[in-house]
């Protein structure tokens, strides 16, 4: 271990240099109260910017055990620690030279509270992995900025985010014990019968279509009575809301009065978020997973007989794989994955699907003859998912009413208000009677675990594996698209997903896998050591991964265009 005048030192001895002598400032530095550990210098003042921790014994970080104690807490205070840090770095940002210098960044998240890598607390230490753009002047090194920040700029950053003594002791309180009753919630949701729940006084409207925050002058939901349910929560005490039940639930209503907003909130319920979104107590089950159509993504292997059979050209759709998928196939595509990864709620809007992969009327079936038709519409398949798998179902409709037949549920929103309309729902399906007749053919089977083999990846040993953004990964030249997995929320995951395609192509294409037992072996291991895992700390600290779903990890596997499965 350093001393920080050895710092000085180096910093004092390397002024003026070429930017690469910064190599020599590399190691671990006591700086009184913490320790500075600069594990990776840039190497160019336009290069990503050098790694850099604060190591801080617990004795003087002096957070609470209780606050940590739990998984639920611990994710809950490195998120917020991580906020803290940023919040603090951002008022002494300032262009100190040419590229990035000045820079001090940390990984720290919006709405959403995930686990991250950025922040690390334990019972003996306090490790925060941040960003620095060490300045420069073209490409000679100017030391005395650098001085300033890790002498005078970063102390007073980690006084002011790092030491419980100085931080506001109920604020830390109410984000730690609001996710955790977040977390208590969503486990208790399938005992009360549930796929979600909306909480009596929520905002669901965002701020913009480019901003996540809440739009603080919208109305806040109110449950109808039918559905209203009372929750006692350990933190939170008795909160009212809607409960959605398993099943079919239809959310109708006339344009632009709330459908959309109303499932965009349920789709991100699977996720926990920071007091004063307005979603905390929107909750959906962890596994529920959206789906839509995607036209020109690729297909692998996927076995979509159950909604389309019987193609032109005999193409065969128990098998099925294509680098152009149309709507429907691509819809039904992205149901049977979903199937393949263990969900137990899909989530559906009527505007970004295929209209003829949801229905055909009566009209249409007279006219085209089902065996001139290969497509079962999801209406005749819906009921039968659920009763068979207990696989439920949320649909935003406003053209279609031939699914009042099979809801369980049926609730319209008027102005962003939300009314029960089962009842007459019913009544109107049973004075009008359908015309359409059902077209399953055969009854649907789980799919096979599809097996990735030795080779079918096709990673060479000189392609990079990035993430670009939040939604491009690319493998050498090939980029996977996820503009369309809506529930990806966070560049960090997508980052993490990255990393995922890594050890996939070097621990498991030996053996014969299946792509979902390859994803739940790897999360059972971060589960067991943490998601410093994926990437090594040879070269810096991983402080930008966050957890991802398992349902977008095989969501990126399933439209990486070079896939290879076993027959």
């Amino acid at each position: 271990m350093k001393r920080s005048q050895e710092l000085l030192d180096i910093l004092n001895r390397i002024d003026g240099r070429g930017y690469k002598a910064y190599k020599d400032i590399q190691g671990k530095y006591h700086m009184g109260s913490y320790i500075l550990s600069i594990d990776h210098a840039q190497s160019d003042p336009f290069a990503p910017p050098s790694k850099v921790r604060i190591i801080m014994p617990q004795d003087n970080s002096s957070f609470p055990q209780e606050l940590f104690n739990t998984k639920s807490r611990k994710i809950a205070l490195e998120d917020l620690i991580a906020r803290k840090f940023k919040t603090a770095s951002q008022s002494f940002l300032k262009k100190r030279g040419t590229g990035s210098s000045g820079l001090i960044e940390i990984d720290c998240g919006a709405q959403e509270i995930i686990e991250r890598t950025s922040v690390k607390i334990d019972k003996g230490k306090l490790e925060v992995r941040l960003y620095i753009g060490l300045p420069a002047h073209g490409r000679k090194i100017v030391s005395k900025e650098a001085k300033h920040i890790f002498f005078h700029v970063l102390p007073k950053i980690i006084n002011s985010s790092l030491l419980y003594k100085n931080l506001d002791k109920s604020e830390i309180e109410r984000f730690v014990y609001i996710n955790e009753d977040q977390d208590i919630l969503r486990e208790r949701l399938s005992e009360l019968n549930l796929v979600a729940f909306i909480a009596n006084g929520s905002i669901l409207p965002r701020e913009s279509g480019i901003s996540d925050r809440p739009l603080l002058t919208a109305k806040r939901f109110i449950s109808p009575c039918s559905l209203e349910m009372e929750i006692d929560l350990p933190y939170s005490g008795k909160i009212k809301g809607m409960g959605i039940p398993k099943g079919i639930t239809l959310i109708v209503g006339g344009g632009f009065h709330g459908k959309s907003t109303l499932l965009r909130a349920i789709e991100r319920g699977v996720y926990n978020h920071i007091p004063g979104d307005g979603r905390e107590f929107v909750i959906t089950v962890k596994d529920a997973v959206k789906i839509r159509s995607e036209d020109g993504r690729c297909v692998t292997g996927v076995d979509i007989s159950p909604f389309i059979s019987k193609l032109p050209s005999n193409i065969d759709t128990k098998n099925f794989s294509t680098q152009n998928a149309s709507g429907s196939t691509s819809q039904a595509a992205n149901i049977i994955e979903a199937i393949e990864a263990g969900t137990s709620l899909l989530l559906m809007d009527e505007d970004t699907c295929a209209t003829n992969f949801m229905i055909r009327d009566g009209r249409m079936q007279r006219l085209v003859a089902k065996r001139w038709e290969p497509i079962t519409p999801f209406v005749d398949r819906v009921r039968e998912l659920y009763e068979k798998f207990g696989i439920s179902t949320i649909l935003v409709l406003g053209g279609s009413g031939d699914y009042f037949d099979v809801a369980d549920n049926v609730i319209m929103l008027k102005e962003y208000q939300v009314v029960d309309v089962t009842k007459q729902a019913k009544e109107i399906a049973q004075s009008i009677k359908n015309c359409r007749e059902k077209e399953t053919l055969e009854p649907i089977n789980l799919p096979k675990k599809r097996i990735i083999g030795p080779g079918s990846f096709k990673i060479r040993e000189k392609d990079k594996i990035k993430a670009r953004g939040l939604s491009t990964i690319s493998i050498g030249k090939t980029n996977i698209d996820l503009f369309f997995v809506e529930q990806l929320v966070d560049k960090s995951q997508t980052n993490s997903i990255a990393q995922f395609f890594k050890i996939i192509d070097k621990k498991y294409l030996k053996n014969k896998n299946a792509i979902s037992d390859i994803v739940d072996s790897i999360i059972n291991e971060i589960e067991e050591k943490g998601l410093e895992i994926l990437v090594p700390f040879s070269n810096g600290h991983p402080g930008s991964l966050a957890m991802p779903r398992k349902y977008e990890i095989m969501a990126a596997i399933n439209r990486y265009r070079d896939l290879r499965l076993m027959n």
